[in-house]
């Protein structure tokens, strides 16, 4: 598959089929996650794969509540990655301080997005999530107070009737211009 076919075929997934992802392809996963850049190479982030039904269970009620119901789907996933926001190198630390800049968020953005690639790649559907009970699922999976998640992602096989969804973006003329902002 071409990069613009992957580009194109990568989408949020919310509906899953109650198969086991197989490790192999976890493994390949993590592999391409291990390939994504970060500022001064500090690869600020560890991953927790939880794919234990029970303890996956307890990790996917902490996704919603009787308020916000929309990430309910993350039971049926088979598979959530935990990103875990690891400290920095120092001479990162310094720069952002200087900059005011977290650069460990934009690291495990490029750290999703190349789980997410990869695992479309190899037929599996992911979908990245924000909300969520960051103290509870910190408690269930033994992860430091210190320590910040960053992002979950779903990861599964979705129905093969799951339609991939036309992707609707601003007129590109909105995201760009050239040698000034305008």
């Amino acid at each position: 598959m071409s990069l613009n076919e992957l580009l194109h075929k990568r989408q949020s997934v919310r509906k899953y089929l109650p198969q086991v992802v197989e490790k192999e392809k976890i493994m390949k996963i993590l592999e391409a996650v291990h390939l994504a850049p970060s500022a001064c190479n500090s690869q600020p982030w560890k991953i927790v794969i939880v794919d234990d039904p029970d303890l996956k269970h307890e990790v996917a009620k902490a996704t919603y509540s009787k308020s916000v119901s929309f990430n309910k789907f993350v039971e049926e996933a088979p598979v959530i990655a935990v990103l875990v926001i690891e400290k920095a190198r120092l001479i990162t630390r310094i720069g952002g301080t200087i900059k005011n800049q977290e650069y460990p968020q934009y690291d495990i953005g490029i750290a999703a997005e190349h789980f997410c690639l990869k695992a479309t790649e190899l037929g599996l559907g992911t979908c990245i999530l924000g909300w969520f009970d960051e103290k509870k699922i910190q408690h269930l999976l033994n992860i430091p107070s210190k320590r910040k998640i960053g992002l979950l992602i779903t990861l599964g096989y979705a129905p093969e009737d799951y339609k991939l969804r036309r992707k609707i973006r601003k007129p590109i003329e909105q995201i760009y211009s050239f040698n000034a902002y305008s």
